[in-house]
């Protein structure tokens, strides 16, 4: 705003000036010529001063105008045309030299700072060199993501011109020429960065590149980090991987964010999640450039700093038992459909405080795939169904029926509206057809229960009961006539977090489902036929089948809030750490719900679930094996049916069960009946979680990530079992 005010001022005084000056030349020009003219006063003048007439006579006859001095005036007023042009052509020049002297005053003087800044900013780029990030630790301080060195050749942007340069890296590295050259190339990191050549050189060829420097100009070989996992792929899911900054990665950064391009980010997991507190702080090295952008030397040069340190509520030996548990089940030589099942999910969660012990999913990936980017070829692999999806984390996007697992709730729901109580009975025969529409629903055990109450309806997980249970609800809703919301049942359901997100701190966490009358009408919004809410809805949601959809950590979370009487919000952060080893942040724990559900019902389920174990023979033998008391555990097995599929098997425990401290949910794809197949893996675990509880030293390996195979799996095809 003042440069424009001043180069106005300039401006009109220039103007003002070139005026002034053709005024003065004009005046100049007509005061330097005097025009005698013809008068007789004149005549009488010259004849006075006693001049010949007749000189004047002839002067006057030849038509010429007497004059007093000079030589004699052009006829027809030329003079006049010629101090005109030169009068146009002084102007002329004046506006011109005028015009570049207030510019060049405007450039010299009022904006010689701003040019003069803009030259520097030319002249100096500022290079951001990336930080380590920051480790990440189990519970008791067990690094389960460190950094590692790696001897990196870097090079200089100008160094992707010089092809002998390029041949002899390719020599020395190993590395194909196009590769090379393409690296080098590679513009995402910043015009004037440094490009990496190659990572983890060996000792060898680095001592070559720097005894022959002479031979290698603008390259060096710098010490950097990158992600280091010393168990491989033990829990996986959870850690996530890093990859390279993407464009939609800084579309999308937080404000105040020091990504740039050429970073590496967090891309799943708590990488992803905290990314942030991991990342660091940049270095800066401010580099001199010349007109063509090459860099003519460093100028200064500022270290990073490394990202703070994450520690989690993992228990490393518990997680090692969820992982190692889960492999040897469902590919024990490595190929998925060799074992029991095609995929699976385990999540172990402290109930007093939400903390998340283990959370494992099988199949599962090494994150090490990542360092350095994942080739075409892997990601496709990983992304096809014959790998059954490694990259996805069933614990928590993985959503799935129910199943008896269910029965809990729906039978907290029952005691609740009167349905049901501690004194009832039903008649299981094996079948029911309640509705008298022919469509006759079938109990798990086609011979029946016989006559069961409430409890043994829980421990025996008989449907029967459970289907007498969704029919008394059906006819009591408002749509059949009755007084009771037609949602009664569901309401309980969602008091403990079905259909709803349970806010862990990790990405794309699966909501699941809670069928209602609304959301079948919307769902079947252009076959309105199929949208109408009947009977058999909820006698199949009652048993967790039908539309019902859950995740393993949904299961956990219900399981708790039975235990305790409060939902806690799972969470995998137990603190962070800043570079001097200080706690910057600690997590609190949140209580997510108290569901309001009376101290009598509550104690009436959970008695039920305590008889669970040892009502089976399955299950006592898998927990006596595992050093545990049947009748200190409070569980449910369900089984999925599937229409296509093998079943799939659910299991959910909590213990000690005068004292709870840790639930357990496992979830087995294909896996057949719960009590056979998810129960011995759900004791193993709840053993490794009250061992370490305990202070005793869990074992802790490597896992090894999937290669992807698979073979066809059959399974025994049984039939539901609980």
């Amino acid at each position: 705003m003042v440069a424009a005010i001043l180069y106005g001022i300039l401006g009109a005084l220039a103007l003002a000036a070139i005026v002034a000056v053709a005024i003065a030349i004009r005046a100049r020009l007509r005061a330097g010529r005097v025009v005698v003219r013809h008068s007789r006063a004149t005549l009488n003048s010259i004849q006075n001063l006693d001049v010949s007439s007749a000189s004047v006579d002839e002067a006057s006859h030849a038509g010429a105008e007497p004059r007093v001095g000079g030589p004699p005036t052009p006829a027809g007023g030329s003079t006049d045309h010629l101090s005109a042009r030169f009068l146009a052509l002084g102007a002329l020049a004046a506006t011109v030299f005028g015009a570049l002297a207030t510019r060049l005053f405007g450039m010299q003087v009022v904006s010689s700072e701003g040019y003069r800044r803009q030259a520097n900013e030319n002249k100096y780029i500022d290079v951001a060199t990336p930080a380590p990030r920051g480790y990440i630790f189990d519970a008791d301080g067990v690094a389960l993501v460190k950094n590692r060195s790696s001897l990196t050749v870097v090079a200089d942007a100008e160094v992707a011109d010089d092809r002998d340069v390029l041949m002899r890296l390719s020599a020395v590295l190993g590395v194909p020429y196009s590769v090379v050259r393409a690296r080098l190339a590679d513009t995402s990191s910043g015009a004037q960065s440094q490009r990496v050549v190659d990572a983890d050189v060996s000792l060898r060829n680095v001592a070559f590149i720097t005894e022959h420097s002479d031979a290698f100009p603008g390259v060096t070989v710098q010490n950097r980090t990158i992600r280091s996992y010393p168990y491989g792929a033990l829990a996986a899911h959870v850690l996530g991987y890093t990859g390279s900054v993407s464009a939609d990665d800084l579309k999308e950064k937080p404000q105040n964010s020091q990504i740039e391009l050429g970073d590496d980010v967090g891309k799943s997991g708590v990488e992803y999640v905290y990314d942030r507190v991991l990342a660091g702080e940049h270095g800066k090295r401010r580099v001199m450039a010349d007109a063509n952008g090459r860099v003519v030397r460093v100028v200064s040069e500022t270290q990073p700093l490394r990202g703070s340190d994450l520690h989690l509520t993992l228990r490393a030996s518990v997680q090692y038992t969820v992982d190692r548990t889960l492999a040897d089940l469902i590919a024990p030589d490595g190929v998925i459909g060799t074992g029991t099942g095609v995929a699976g999910a385990v999540v172990v969660m402290d109930v007093r405080d939400g903390s998340i012990v283990a959370m494992g999913s099988y199949p599962t990936f090494a994150p090490e795939t990542f360092t350095g980017g994942i080739s075409q070829d892997v990601w496709d692999l990983y992304s096809s169904a014959s790998s059954h999806h490694p990259l996805l984390n069933r614990a928590t996007s993985g959503a799935y029926a129910a199943a008896s697992t269910f029965k809990s709730f729906t039978g907290l729901a029952a005691l609740r509206h009167g349905f049901a109580d501690a004194g009832r009975t039903w008649t299981c025969t094996g079948s029911w057809d309640g509705f008298r529409s022919g469509d006759v629903q079938k109990c798990w055990l086609k011979s029946g229960h016989g006559t069961l109450n409430f409890e043994g309806g829980i421990i025996h997980s008989c449907d029967v009961v459970f289907y007498e249970i969704a029919y008394g609800f059906f006819f009591a809703g408002v749509s059949q006539g009755g007084r009771l919301s037609d949602t009664a049942l569901q309401e309980e359901a969602i008091k403990y977090r079905f259909g709803q997100a349970t806010g862990i701190d990790l990405p794309s966490e699966e909501k699941g489902r809670v069928p209602t009358p609304e959301w079948k009408a919307a769902y079947w919004a252009d076959v309105p036929t199929e949208g109408v809410w009947r009977g058999g809805d909820l006698t199949n949601m009652v048993i967790g089948q039908g539309d019902v959809l859950v995740t393993p950590l949904q299961v956990a979370v219900a399981y708790g809030g039975i235990a305790t009487g409060r939902l806690m919000k799972p969470h995998l952060l137990k603190e962070v750490r800043n570079g001097r080893n200080a706690a910057a942040v600690t997590f609190q724990p949140e209580v997510l719900a108290e569901p309001d559900v009376s101290d009598e019902h509550l104690s009436l389920v959970r008695r039920a679930l305590n008889g669970v174990a040892p009502a089976s023979p399955a299950l006592s033998k898998a927990f006596r094996e595992q050093g545990l008391d049947p009748t200190t555990i409070a569980c449910k097995t369900g089984t999925a049916e599937m229409v296509e599929t093998e079943d799939y098997a659910w299991f959910a425990c909590y213990a000690p069960f005068d004292e709870p401290r840790y639930v357990v949910s496992v979830l087995v794809e294909e896996g057949g009946g719960g009590a056979a197949t998810a129960g011995p893996i759900g004791a193993k675990v709840m053993a490794a979680a009250l061992a370490a509880d305990e202070g005793e030293p869990g074992k802790v390996g490597r896992v090894e990530g999937s290669t992807g195979e698979s073979v066809r799996y059959v399974g025994a095809r049984a039939g539901r079992t609980d």
